[in-house]
């Protein structure tokens, strides 16, 4: 019986598979580079586009945090999606208590905003997710640094629920593109 892999070399073998699969995309015809990257757009487009909505039909503060959200966790398979969507609603929420708790404390003093900043990505990492640490810096600023109507918690409240309803699209979105995908991929292999 086969004595199982160390975690050093199950890391190497990952690594080398990694720096395999990057050397595959970069030896693509730049044809496929771009239908690639056009598939992106497309996924980024739809999920911003039905979070923005959304936000407007549900009058959030600024819809636009919810589409951008959609954007920056939109990843081409619903994995990496949900990965992404994982560290961004973290992120959020431990920047939302950070920025109104120091909101509350402080007042609108920047000392206030340097000290809810070193504490959220501090308190990601001891939570052993550093990974969403610069996610909750910057909804720490959103919270602390951008001009809204209303209290610190109504502001960091909204900005979470727009958050959350942005990740809840790209993952729709997402998944239901893989879902095509896969379809597309085993009707054609069937006419071969």
């Amino acid at each position: 019986m086969n004595a199982p892999f160390s975690l050093r070399e199950n890391l190497r073998n990952l690594l080398g598979f990694q720096q395999g699969m990057a050397s595959i995309y970069r030896r693509l015809p730049w044809w496929h580079r771009m239908v690639q990257g056009l598939w992106l757009a497309a996924l980024a487009l739809v999920a911003s586009s039905a979070a923005y909505g959304l936000g407007l039909l549900l009058h959030t503060q600024q819809a636009f945090w919810a589409a951008l959200t959609a954007i920056a966790v939109t990843q081409q398979s619903y994995l990496d999606t949900r990965a992404s969507s994982r560290d961004q609603i973290i992120g959020a929420l431990v920047g939302g208590v950070c920025g109104l708790t120091a909101a509350l404390v402080w007042g609108e003093h920047y000392v206030g905003y340097a000290v809810a900043i070193v504490v959220s990505i501090t308190a990601c990492w001891l939570f052993g997710v550093g990974s969403a640490g610069r996610l909750s810096g910057s909804t720490t600023t959103i919270v602390m640094l951008v001009p809204h109507n209303g209290s610190f918690w109504w502001v960091a409240l909204t900005r979470i629920g727009e958050v959350a309803l942005g990740i809840a699209c790209a993952l729709l979105v997402v998944a239901l593109a893989e879902r095509l995908q896969a379809r597309w991929v085993r009707d054609s292999a069937g006419d071969d």
